[in-house]
């Protein structure tokens, strides 16, 4: 039994897949099949069952489960141990961020922290808040940068990040364009165009609209930011999209941001850690990484 066959094995019961295990961690599916059909043979049992592309754990499977969890951890855990023999000259660190940082806060902060600490290996995942949070509590990621976050079981928040204000976008002819400010019941006359379940982006939108009883009408969902600003900008409708990604945009003037007014829709972004993974050395540099560039406030493109 080895540890990629595990870490194999732990991929697929997450993702109840194994097409979409095989993205999650870089391999090919018939790699995948191989490394399972290995490992049942050396158990002698299955671990899976298969019903059209449908796949769930056989009884077999659950027992591994929590060793293969287990035993994952200890390995990485043994190798952060000795990497941190070295203080940061040597290491890896593994993470993972929601797509608004992942793509817009997250690049300019490695940069900084691999200058810094040019021997320690640093990865970055994206995805949607939810699947960054399945994978901190899978403990496969050293830390979660997510927006709008509660603390699920076996979570830390280990520090409140960035501050983010979520503007209104309009195409640059539209009848708001001219605006900064818009009454909150003229927002239903245009549909709104939201981010996929599962996006913190959609889910501090609608809770913040809903909180000031705010109406909107549902437009089309799109499964990524910059999907959506193009939308915009074609006229399907308007959305609410974070100011850290819009910057761009609002001054080139091909999209216009403005507010409701009275109501802000903010969030921050919070770092997220799984209690049983150890915090290592590097992870804790990059908290203070995070943290010091925390400290400079978003400010809000020109609006003109």
């Amino acid at each position: 039994m080895t540890l990629r066959q595990l870490q194999v094995f732990l991929a697929i019961a997450r993702e109840k897949s194994f097409s979409r295990a095989a993205k999650s961690i870089h391999s090919s599916q018939p790699t995948m099949s191989e490394h399972v059909a290995e490992l049942e043979l050396e158990l002698r049992k299955k671990v899976f069952f298969r019903r059209g592309r449908e796949v769930t754990l056989t009884e077999a499977g659950r027992v591994l489960e929590r060793y293969a969890a287990s035993a994952i951890l200890a390995v990485e855990g043994a190798r952060q141990a000795v990497d941190d023999l070295d203080g940061l000259g040597h290491g890896s660190l593994m993470i993972g961020a929601s797509t608004t940082p992942g793509i817009y806060v997250m690049p300019g902060i490695i940069a900084n922290f691999r200058g810094r600490y040019p021997g320690v290996e640093l990865k970055l995942q994206i995805a949607n808040s939810r699947v960054i949070e399945d994978r901190v509590n899978a403990r496969e990621l050293d830390l979660g940068v997510v927006g709008g976050h509660a603390v699920g079981p076996g979570e830390e928040c280990l520090a409140v990040g960035f501050a983010d204000e979520l503007l209104l976008i309009v195409p640059p002819r539209h009848a708001w364009a001219k605006r900064r400010f818009i009454a909150p019941e003229i927002l239903a006359r245009e549909p709104l165009l939201m981010r996929e379940e599962g996006s913190a982006t959609r889910s501090v939108t609608e809770r913040a609209l809903q909180r000031a009883g705010v109406r909107f009408q549902a437009g089309m969902e799109l499964d990524h930011t910059e999907a959506i600003k193009q939308a915009v900008m074609a006229g399907l409708g308007v959305a609410f999209i974070s100011v850290y990604a819009v910057r761009g945009e609002v001054e080139t003037r091909r999209l216009h941001a403005l507010q409701l007014r009275g109501i802000r829709v903010q969030r921050h972004f919070h770092v997220i850690h799984h209690e049983a993974r150890r915090l290592t050395a590097s992870a804790r540099a990059f908290m203070e990484a995070l943290v010091r560039a925390g400290r400079r406030p978003a400010v809000p493109p020109s609006r003109t």
